[in-house]
């Protein structure tokens, strides 16, 4: 359990950004069978946001019109990238009220943040908005979710120091990464004496499935544990953490993170010093590092199904497995377009929260898929 302006709040958290689907559609029902697993355990925290196709509606089926609402906390978001005025974003607030019939939100977000889009939440008066709704009552407390560099993190918690959060990419995997700047972004926040929500802390779902010397390494340790387990217990060992969000797809992996998380312990010093050689030998994986979060698809004019072509890729680079590489980027590219289509708009690197250059691996994709 963490403390939290008197409240305690348990150390998992629900993501909803990658919820069960049934053919098009979320599936509901899954969603609720998880939603009720995860309230019995004792946990009560619950993210999503405007831009998780069909999370805000999904979860006022599941959660909001099941419970009472001082039995769990709600996150949402607003993502003045995804609105053409100031009107639209702001227009976004009072949607995810509708569709999630909570009367309240607990935590709301700025959703996002970055160097090439981070003055759009000023231009729009986003800030000024959002402590507004705080005044109302219909916001409880208020952060921002970031996928910048340190240097632009310590600048707004700066100008906003009334800031009561913030959410950070933070995982074993980026702890060093440059482009991801884990351990930075977390040291400034802590310097700030901002309670940290961690999300992505599993990568995407790499991290549960990470290559094959990492998963022998937590195996010979902990051979009933998941390599999900570590991943998670990591960024929960570290001071100053609210909560972890884990997007949980299905009730298989609900119960995995129950397992480990109802009664949680931080990691010992064995485990630390396992982790860190997990480091050493990711530091040398030539792996894409794409957390399958989909921004790259939304303006991708070709529809190229990026996530699943990188997916592919890394069964390849991580594990050697290149025959399921090859069926997995057949799958992939069965009713649309393939890495071979990408015109190099690069739409894709400018919403990637990582930073990758999409277009470079897509055209190593094109290399290894169709050339060989």
């Amino acid at each position: 359990m963490s403390e939290y302006f008197g409240k305690e709040v348990p150390k998992l958290g629900f993501g909803l950004m990658r919820l069960p689907r049934k053919l098009l559609a979320t599936d509901v029902e899954q969603v609720k069978q998880m939603v009720d697993r995860f309230m019995e355990a004792g946990f009560t925290y619950f993210d999503t946001a405007f831009v998780y196709p069909g999370s805000e509606a999904a979860i006022q089926k599941a959660l909001v019109a099941r419970y009472p609402r001082e039995s769990f906390t709600l996150a949402t978001k607003l993502n003045a990238m995804m609105a053409p005025t100031e009107k639209a974003a702001k227009k976004q607030f009072y949607t995810s009220l509708e569709r999630t019939g909570a009367g309240y939100f607990d935590y709301y977000l700025l959703h996002a943040l970055m160097e090439n889009n981070y003055k759009k939440y000023d231009r729009f008066g986003i800030w000024a908005f959002v402590k507004e709704q705080k005044e109302k009552g219909l916001v409880k407390h208020y952060g921002f979710s970031f996928h910048g560099g340190p240097e632009l993190l310590d600048r707004l918690l700066t100008e906003h120091p009334d800031v009561d959060f913030v959410q950070l990419q933070i995982n074993y995997a980026d702890w060093e990464n440059s482009s991801v700047t884990s351990r930075r972004n977390y040291e400034i926040a802590r310097r700030h004496g901002k309670s940290i929500v961690v999300m992505e802390p599993v990568k995407g779902g790499k991290l549960a499935n990470p290559p094959e010397e990492v998963g022998k390494l937590f195996k010979a340790y902990h051979p009933d544990m998941s390599c999900a387990s570590w991943a998670i217990r990591f960024v929960a060992s570290l001071d100053g953490i609210l909560t972890v969000l884990s997007g949980m797809s299905n009730v298989e992996q609900m119960e995995d993170n129950l397992s480990y998380m109802k009664d949680f312990r931080p990691l010992n010093e064995e485990e630390q010093a396992i982790i860190r050689e997990a480091q050493r030998i990711l530091g040398e994986s030539k792996t894409i590092p794409c957390t399958a979060c989909r921004y790259c698809v939304e303006g991708c004019p070709k529809q190229i199904p990026i996530p699943e072509i990188f997916a592919a890729v890394n069964l390849h680079l991580g594990n050697g497995q290149m025959e399921e590489a090859r069926q997995n980027y057949r799958a992939a590219v069965s009713e649309g377009h393939g890495a071979s289509d990408c015109i190099q708009c690069r739409r894709c690197e400018q919403a990637c929260p990582q930073h990758l250059p999409v277009t470079d691996h897509l055209k190593q994709a094109a290399e290894m898929f169709i050339e060989n």
